[in-house]
């Protein structure tokens, strides 16, 4: 069982930036796949970025390439997200999730149906 809980959220201009954090718990949270996800008002849940286990490989939605970062410190069992040059369009509630056992194939990590465990969210707004 992994229970992931996200930080770092805020308030924010935009061009600033935020870090959030996702500590899972559980022993198996090097061999897992994390996700980040994010939901606007009136909007679906997108994804955001993802990183196989042991950060073998990365991945993100083109409108936040070159602008987020996704990594993982498996000793610390957490997961971040850097964000730099924010925009109002990245305003959201920001989901981190774990899939069920690490082999989910890449092209399926783009989908929230793809990840088994789920955070509560952390806000991130920005402001124009």
């Amino acid at each position: 069982q992994v229970q992931p809980v996200e930080s770092g959220g805020g308030l924010v201009q935009a061009g600033g930036s935020l870090r959030l954090s996702c500590a899972a718990s559980g022993r198996t949270f090097s061999s897992l796949s994390m996700g980040w996800f994010r939901q606007a008002p009136g909007k679906e849940r997108e994804f955001v970025a993802a990183i196989k286990s042991r950060g073998a490989s990365t991945y993100y939605r083109d409108s936040v390439k070159g602008r987020f970062t996704i990594s993982r410190d498996d000793a610390a069992n957490t997961v971040y997200l850097q964000m730099n040059s924010l925009k109002p369009e990245d305003t959201a509630v920001y989901y981190c999730a774990a899939d069920r056992d690490g082999y989910s194939a890449s092209y399926l990590l783009f989908k929230p149906t793809s990840y088994e465990y789920w955070g509560q969210g952390t806000q991130v707004t920005v402001s124009s």
